[in-house]
């Protein structure tokens, strides 16, 4: 018997608006959402509305079905200076499945491949930043099947993170280093 891979996930972006914010406060509810970003409040009734140009906000869809959400900032221009003084040419990423049944697909895979993709096609960006709790192992593992790299433990307000890092020079075209 041969074995036939599963035909490959068709993964649309999509600019986040105003008409997302019931779907996005819904999502921000979800226990796994919550575990993985407890202290953060995402303003969506006033982020929603504004555009700032160091910002894409991003809702992930297949066929038209809403399923995770991603945020790329440039943290250099980004207004709060939640990266502190960092370098120009960065971006960062967050990045959430909104579901928990849609988690363990590859869903979150096809999307970092799109969000990574998204941020090297501008060739000044050098390098991509991601701050995923320090508890959070499984995403840890996530992001080193890419190539990031732990660059070092920081403290974001009352969470504790652990900031990892994606140079040019090691990304991959989009393919996990597993080849996943």
């Amino acid at each position: 018997m041969n074995y036939a891979p599963p035909p490959a996930i068709k993964i649309n972006l999509r600019p986040a608006s105003f008409a997302d914010l019931d779907l996005l406060r819904h999502w921000d509810e979800q226990p796994h959402v919550v575990n993985s970003d407890p202290n953060d409040d995402w303003g969506w009734e006033v982020e929603l509305k504004r555009v700032p140009e160091w910002r894409e906000q991003l809702i992930a869809e297949i066929d038209g079905r809403p399923i995770g959400f991603i945020q790329i900032i440039d943290p250099a221009h980004e207004d709060s200076h939640y990266w502190g003084d960092v370098t120009a040419n960065l971006r960062a990423i967050d990045i959430w499945i909104g579901e928990e049944t849609d988690l363990g697909k590859g869903y979150g895979t096809q999307m970092m491949r799109l969000a990574l993709a998204r941020c090297f096609a501008d060739p000044q960006v050098t390098a991509i930043l991601v701050d995923p709790l320090a508890s959070n192992t499984r995403s840890h593992r996530f992001y080193e099947r890419f190539g990031f790299k732990f660059i070092e433990y920081r403290r974001f307000g009352d969470d504790e993170c652990f900031v990892y890092c994606l140079s040019r020079a090691d990304w991959h075209g989009g393919r996990c280093r597993t080849g996943g």
